[in-house]
């Protein structure tokens, strides 16, 4: 039987060695957040929490618990606008991957 590696841990190793696809990753759970994916955009903000500072640290960073996090950011979270936009903020400072936001009109 062949040796896997777990989900996390290749989407993490792939994190640290490719700048550009953890960009991507917060980009990709931003973008799905602000079109109203948030099922989607959930699961992409824990898949770069998990790749990137972890639970742990995010929790330290906000004075908040990490399992309280997880659940925030798990299947039935509902984080508050005050909550997601704090840790997009903690997020962006912990890791150095700064999004800024652009209005585009898209051609009809």
């Amino acid at each position: 039987m062949p040796l896997t590696l777990n989900f996390r841990d290749t989407v993490r190793a792939r994190a640290e060695r490719e700048p550009t696809f953890r960009r991507a990753l917060f980009q990709e759970a931003v973008q799905a957040l602000l079109q109203g994916e948030t099922d989607h955009g959930r699961a992409a903000l824990r898949a770069y929490i998990n790749a990137t500072v972890g639970f742990d640290r995010l929790g330290e960073v906000l004075g908040r618990s990490p399992k309280s996090l997880m659940r925030m950011f798990g299947p039935e979270g509902n984080p508050t606008a005050e909550n997601l936009l704090g840790v997009i903020g903690a997020l962006q400072e912990e890791t150095g991957v700064h999004l800024k936001i652009r209005a585009v009109t898209e051609a009809v």
